[in-house]
This record gives structure tokens, sequence and C-alpha cells, in this order.
């Protein structure tokens, strides 16, 4: 297509014209007084959830366009970015207008906000429908495709627009996990085993665990964007893996910033080189996303404290050496203000002895997917906390400590919903080749390869996102909005693929053999965990209406 930076520039405008009208028109329906009426957020929740996809969208091909114009200054926008590019904006402009996907039944159309007819006609200008009618047509899902093909061996899909620094970590860690975890990823899922403690000792030898601690505390010192690029190739090779460095990235994370210099020296080194495993202990039964109801009690005992309740859904629970642990210390004070952290320590259990610690006891959820930390019920009954280890050293402030690290926690599992689709469309474009039918590979039947461009085009838009979110961390700048849209689109894509790629394998894609029956099912916990979809759509619906 020609001028097509200069297209989709001008087509930012009307998408920018349009986020604006949608933001208006949801203002007048959950407004009151000037603020964001609950009642009101609660019954207009669909047109909500859609501006925050409007939102969204916009964000991710505003991103895509800058991926683009920076390859473009460095002569490295070739033919597979600008493809990828077009077929990003032709698609997501027919969304727009037409019909967001939130969920497989769920659409964010224009009359869902309320907006006029006329809109359309209004924001379409020559651009807009250029890209919209001309940008994804047969020869050019056609042209891609074989340019996938011929690169597959080197598994070439497009420029990630990273430096050298990043390019040369994704090297090494790609050399770690084809070696060390993909011939044995699909086993260890079948099995439901934990992930064995040399692949462990070895990520702790890499400094995974370490990544973003500062030097200063034993840590690597590097960026954000560093996190998410080792976190979005080692979840290529497993979720698993991948995940275990966000258990680390959340406890260090709650240390640097709401920790006292002494547990800041006495646990980030220990973190740091995987002397211990921390686990994330926030959840209550029946609370979820509300952690305001949270019931879980730490009781003052003396200069300690006694914790008492239930937690649920922690993740690699048994094998922990330190648990963050979100409890209320103050019975008199409802919601939030009540929670206070604590950096609770306890023994390693193991298959046979979960939870040796005096005060814990506990069970396994099994699970679909998302294996390798495995998935835990605690109670706990009288378990001793040190005073000492009061997160920051004061009372009341665990939500708010917690609050802080969200920026992070969704940035990290952005990239793991990437690294999860990429693997989910590279296994799908393997097979395609490899499998004949009617005399040739699957892969030259047009709704096979158009699956594949379509998975490689959203793949790269949610990447780039995601690398924007965490650039803007790695700043200073406040961007729990652009994480939050990152962890929704980067979700919704990593289903996507996942189920598309199981689809491509046919009936063998639903025997437990074939290892896409995993990603399909690791995928699926992507749209819950870390703040389900709906919750996300609502948090950044909020932003965007309280922000100016």
């Amino acid at each position: 297509m020609d001028n097509l930076l200069i297209k989709c520039r001008d087509s930012l405008e009307s998408i920018n014209k349009y986020s604006d009208a949608a933001k208006e028109q949801v203002k007048k329906l959950v407004m009151e007084d000037g603020v964001v009426s609950k009642g009101l957020m609660a019954r207009e929740q669909h047109a909500a959830h859609s501006l925050a996809w409007i939102a969204t969208y916009k964000a991710t091909l505003t991103e895509l366009l800058n991926w683009a114009e920076r390859l473009e200054s460095e002569n490295k926008f070739l033919e597979t970015e600008k493809l990828i590019l077009q077929f990003a904006f032709s698609e997501y402009l027919s969304q727009l207008w037409h019909g967001i996907p939130m969920s497989q039944m769920e659409y964010a159309r224009p009359q869902d906000l309320g907006l006029k007819n006329g809109l359309f006609n209004e924001l379409s200008t020559t651009s807009v429908k250029d890209l919209m009618l001309n940008g994804n047509e047969a020869s050019d899902r056609v042209k891609l495709a074989d340019i996938l093909q011929n690169s597959f061996s080197s598994k070439n899909f497009g420029n990630l627009g990273l430096d050298d620094t990043s390019s040369m970590i994704i090297q090494e860690f790609k050399k770690f996990v084809e070696e060390d975890v993909v011939p044995h990823a699909h086993e260890w899922h079948l099995k439901d085993e934990l992930i064995p403690m040399e692949v462990i000792n070895k990520m702790s030898e890499l400094g995974i665990f370490g990544l973003t601690i500062p030097e200063e505390y034993g840590g690597l010192g590097m960026s954000k964007l560093s996190m998410c690029v080792v976190t979005e190739e080692l979840a290529r090779g497993y979720i698993g893996i991948g995940s275990l460095g966000t258990r680390t990235d959340i406890s260090s994370e709650l240390l640097l910033i709401g920790g006292t210099e002494e547990q800041k020296k006495k646990w980030l080194p220990k973190i740091a080189s995987g002397e211990i495993l921390p686990t994330a202990v926030f959840t209550d039964p029946n609370t979820g996303s509300d952690l305001a109801s949270l019931k879980t009690r730490a009781v003052k005992d003396g200069d300690d404290y006694s914790i008492t309740g239930n937690k649920t859904w922690i993740t690699h629970g048994a094998r922990s050496d330190l648990m963050t642990l979100l409890a209320r210390s103050n019975p008199n004070e409802k919601g939030y203000k009540g929670l206070s952290m604590f950096l609770a320590e306890k023994e390693r259990g193991d298959d046979d002895n979960m939870f040796p610690s005096d005060g814990m006891s506990g069970g396994e959820i099994e699970v679909l997917g998302y294996r390798g930390m495995k998935e835990y019920e605690i109670a706990f009954d009288d378990f001793k906390v040190k005073g000492e280890n009061l997160l920051g050293g004061e009372e009341g402030k665990g939500f708010k400590q917690l609050m802080e690290t969200f920026e992070s926690a969704r940035i990290q599992t952005a990239a793991r919903a990437v690294g999860v689709a990429q693997s989910a469309m590279e296994t799908g474009m393997q097979y395609a080749l490899d499998r004949n039918q009617f005399g040739k590979s699957i892969y030259e039947f047009p709704r096979v390869s158009s699956k594949i461009t379509s998975m490689v085009t959203e793949i790269m838009a949610a990447r780039q996102l995601t690398y924007y979110s965490a650039r803007e961390k790695d700043k200073g700048n406040r961007c729990d909005l652009e994480a939050g849209m990152a962890k929704l689109l980067g979700a919704r894509v990593a289903w996507a693929t996942s189920d598309n790629s199981l689809q491509i394998h046919g009936g063998n894609g639903f025997a437990l053999e074939y290892p896409i029956s995993r990603l399909l099912c690791d995928s699926r916990i992507l749209n819950i965990f870390e703040g389900a979809a709906e919750m996300q759509a609502d948090v950044i619906a909020r932003r965007l209406l309280t922000s100016n």
C-alpha cells in the first residue's frame, strides 16, 4: 500500500476523535455531580468496558505506528513489518467502527455507547476508508504467508524494534529455553510435576530472579523492558517458567517500594540469588478481586503476630520459603485501611509434606493448565510471623503497598501472554507446514495460512503495547493505564492464538499428546488472573473517566 505510514498517522487522528467522543458519551451515562457513580457504573458496565477496549485499540495502534516509524528511520521497515502494520490498522479500524470482540460472545459497538449513527461518516477520512477496504486483501495475506514460510526456520516473524542489548538478552535466554525447557515442558504438564529444582537452579545462575533488583541488593539492576523480553521468552518455552519470575518480581517490588532498609538488605539478596523462593499470598476464598472484604486476621501477640484465616489460589505455595502475606491487622477498620503486608517465613514443602510449618495446612487445587508451580489452598491457625517482618514496619499500609506493584505485575503478565501466544503461533505454523492433506501441506490453504498471518499481526501489536508500558515504567512515569491495556489485549490475543492454532491441528489438537492442548489450557488463565478481563476493563474505564 502506497504512503502507508502517512495513512496510518492520518487514521489515528480519526481514532483519537472517536475515542474522545466515546469518553464524553460514557461520562454522560455514569457520572453524577462530576464524579463516577458506583451505581451507574454498574448499570452501564457494557458501555464503560466498551470505552476501555476503544482506548486500548487506540493505544495499540499508536504504539504499533511508533514502532514502524522507528524502524523506518533505521531503514529496517521492510515488507514483513509493512504488512503487519497494514493488517493491524485495517482490522482494528474495522472493529472500532463495527464491533470489538471483548470476548467470544460480547462486542463493543458504537451503539452500546449511544454514539450517533453519523459519527462513522464524519470521521471516515480517505485514509481510514482505504485502510479498512484495501488493507487486508487476500493477495496481501498470501504475500505475508509466503514470507513467513521462507523465514520460518530462522523464526523471523518481524523486527521487534529492540536495541542491541535487548536483542542479545533474548538470544541468551532463547538458548536456555530451547535446551532446558522446550524438550521437557509438555511432559511436566502431562505429569502435573513441579518444575525440577535443577532447572530453577539454572534460572538462578542466569540471574532471572534478580533481573530488576538493584545491584546494591545483589541483583542485576536491569530495566523493566529487559524483564519483559526475558519473561516473554521464558513463557514461550513454558508458562510456569515465565511465571516463576513473577513470584520474585512481586516480592522484590513490594520490598523495594514498601520495605525498611533492614528488610531490603535481609531479603532482596536472597531473592535475587534464588536462595529463597517467594510466593504471593493475597486472596481469601470468595473475595477474588474484592480485597476490601479480606478476612484473614493478623493479631498482635507480644512483639509478633498470629495469623488465622484461609487463603486460596496460592501459586507455588508449597515449595516457597517466603510469603508476602496480606492480612487484616485492624479488625475495627473496614475495607482497605485495615490491611497489612507481612514477610512471612515458612518451611519449604514438597508433594509428600506440602506445609510442614506449624500453624499451616492445606492442599493442592487441581487445574487445567498453568502447571509447574501448582496452586494451593492454605489454612492458617495461629501461624507466627515475626514483628520485624511487618512490611515497612507500619500497620495499615498493605493495600497501598500492593497497589503500587500492580504496574509491574500487569506488564509482566502481558509479557507472559505474548510469550504463550508466540509459542502457540509457532506450534500451529509448524504443524501446518508438516501436515499434508489432498496432496499438499495444509499451510497452502488460505483459511490456514491467514490464521497464521493474523496471529503474527496481533502478537506484534500486543508486544509493542507491552514494550511501551515497560519503557514508561523505566522512565518513572505512571503507566497503570498502559500496563492494564497491555494485559487486557495480550490475554485476549493469547487465547485467540491458541484456539486458532488448535483448530489448525484439527482432531490432533484435541489429543493430550500434542503441545497445543497444553497451550490452550495455559492461555485461558491469562484472562482471569492478575485482574480478570472484566475487572481490568472496569479499572481502565474508571481511569479514563477520571483523567483529564
